[in-house]
């Protein structure tokens, strides 16, 4: 009896392993010729998921630019962009009795995350973000299969950076504005534009911040902004509104106090006043603690301006509408940070009142379609963008960013004609910018597939119509409205602010 008993106790664990082999090999065989189960395991290798660059998104954008942004005598410019889908993706892909692989992409301008791709799941689900043009981003990697992520649970996806859509979000009061003083900023601020030496008697828009959507603008502070840009040289080349960002900026380094340590380098780069001349062609300051160089260039047009005769004062101006300004391509290897802006004086009044002549190829324009002043402007404005694009490789220290334009503001009627901006409430046709793309069309355009960042100011700044000069002057005498340049401390520091952000 005892031993018959031991017998059956050994016998037992035999038979129960016995019968899970065969389980077991039976389980294993059906698997094997389970297409299901391949389909599970082996998805990635029979349907492998299109990368970035395999979806494109089909938009199509009609817009029509405001008169007061890109100026009365200019012509509303209207671009039509579509983009059709390659090899398109939009239905899922279905494999053999496999579940369906499901490729979002989600239009955004917001950073988002991809979401986290699910484990033990048949199904896989995985969004793309489309991020904001020439952000630079890294394109998300789409290298792991559903199978990595099926063993390993703690498998997150790959670090995304970042990127803010500055252009959009809207105005909020801030008590702790201006940046600096009116009244103090007198070493780099003309007195134009120094609202508050005047006898305009409010100054609500000094006190309002923009504020993006999508993320936090960092606090603008003087001596860390200067410490990020030690040993290095921004650049302003533009118009007049290009030299008060300019100004903005030096009252925002400084604090708009006095500063005698500040030198003037002006003689480097040849900015001096020449003989018969208003003032000099630009200004250049360096602080010499931080070694921080920050200079500005006037070139209206972003074309290089040579005399025909340059004996002959009275001589036309060869605008060459394919050659950047010389001095930015003299000066280039020098510079860290590069601002361009153009846009109020491509109107005919302006070409021929300081005889431009238009020239392409070396040789005066024959083409009556690019003599068009909105289509000579989109012209040079590409030629530029192409050719700092082709030096970027060989500064691959510089950043480049192009203003977009800054709107004007005359009502009933135009500079010349009676027009002005009397309005000093603040906001009185909104505080926010709910649109995705940029109001300034050509310079998106433009940029659009570049190295060079867009900086855009144009939709933010068009709701802030009661921050410009004006009627106001130092003298107190009537003078003609100005709606186009702003009062400082005011909008432009604004675009500092967001350049600042951006470097």
């Amino acid at each position: 009896m005892k031993g018959g008993f031991n017998y059956k106790m050994l016998g037992r664990p035999v038979s129960v392993t016995l019968t899970a082999l065969v389980c077991t090999t039976i389980l294993l065989l059906v698997w094997e010729k389970n297409p299901f189960a391949d389909t599970l395991l082996l998805a990635r290798e029979h349907f492998p998921i299109p990368s970035i660059d395999f979806l494109e998104d089909s938009s199509s954008k009609s817009l029509k630019t405001d008169e007061n942004v890109q100026g009365k005598d200019s012509p509303s410019v209207i671009i039509e962009e579509a983009k059709e889908i390659e090899n398109s993706g939009a239905a899922p892909v279905q494999g053999k009795g496999s579940p369906s692989i499901i490729i979002e992409k989600t239009n955004k301008t917001q950073n988002s995350g991809a979401a986290p791709i699910q484990g033990n799941s048949p199904s896989t689900t995985i969004e793309e973000t489309n991020k904001i043009e020439n952000s630079g981003a890294a394109p998300t990697d789409f290298a792991s299969s559903p199978r990595v992520h099926e063993h390993n649970s703690n498998a997150t996806s790959p670090h995304q950076p970042k990127v803010c859509n500055y252009a959009k979000g809207r105005w909020i009061p801030d008590s702790r504005r201006p940046l600096y003083s009116g009244f103090h900023c007198k070493q780099w601020l003309s007195a134009m534009w120094a609202c508050r030496l005047t006898q305009r008697p409010d100054f609500s828009f000094e006190g309002y911040r923009w504020k993006p959507e999508s993320c936090e603008m960092p606090e603008f502070e003087r001596s860390a902004f200067l410490r990020r840009m030690q040993d290095k040289t921004i650049a302003f080349i533009g118009d007049s509104l290009g030299r008060q960002q300019f100004q903005s900026l030096m009252c925002m380094a400084t604090g708009g106090e006095e500063s005698p340590e500040v030198q003037n380098v002006g003689k480097e780069y040849g900015l001096v006043k020449r003989r018969g001349a208003i003032r000099p062609d630009g200004w250049a300051y360096r602080f010499p603690k931080t070694n921080t160089t920050i200079l500005y260039y006037w070139s209206a047009s972003l074309s290089d301006l040579v005399p025909l005769n340059s004996s002959n004062r009275t001589t036309d101006i060869v605008m060459h509408l394919d050659r950047p300004p010389a001095f930015m391509r003299q000066y280039l290897d020098r510079f860290d940070v590069l601002v361009l802006n153009t846009g109020h004086h491509w109107n005919r009044g302006k070409i021929n009142g300081n005889r431009w002549v238009m020239y392409v190829d070396g040789k005066p324009n024959e083409d009556k379609r690019r003599a068009q002043i909105d289509r000579a402007k989109n012209f040079t404005i590409h030629s530029v963008v192409r050719w700092l694009d082709s030096q970027l490789p060989s500064h691959p220290h510089l950043k480049t960013f192009f203003r977009t334009i800054s709107p004007r503001h005359f009502f009933n009627g135009d500079w010349n004609t009676g027009g002005s901006c009397d309005n000093t409430t603040p906001m009185s046709g909104g505080s926010e910018v709910v649109q995705e793309g940029s109001s300034d069309l050509i310079i998106e355009s433009a940029l659009r597939g570049t190295k060079t960042k867009i900086l855009d100011i144009t939709a933010l700044s068009q709701l802030r119509d009661e921050g410009h000069v004006s009627r106001y002057t130092i003298r107190g005498t009537a003078a003609v409205n100005d709606c186009l340049h702003w009062c400082l401390p005011g909008i432009p520091d604004t675009w500092n602010e967001l350049l600042i952000a951006q470097i």
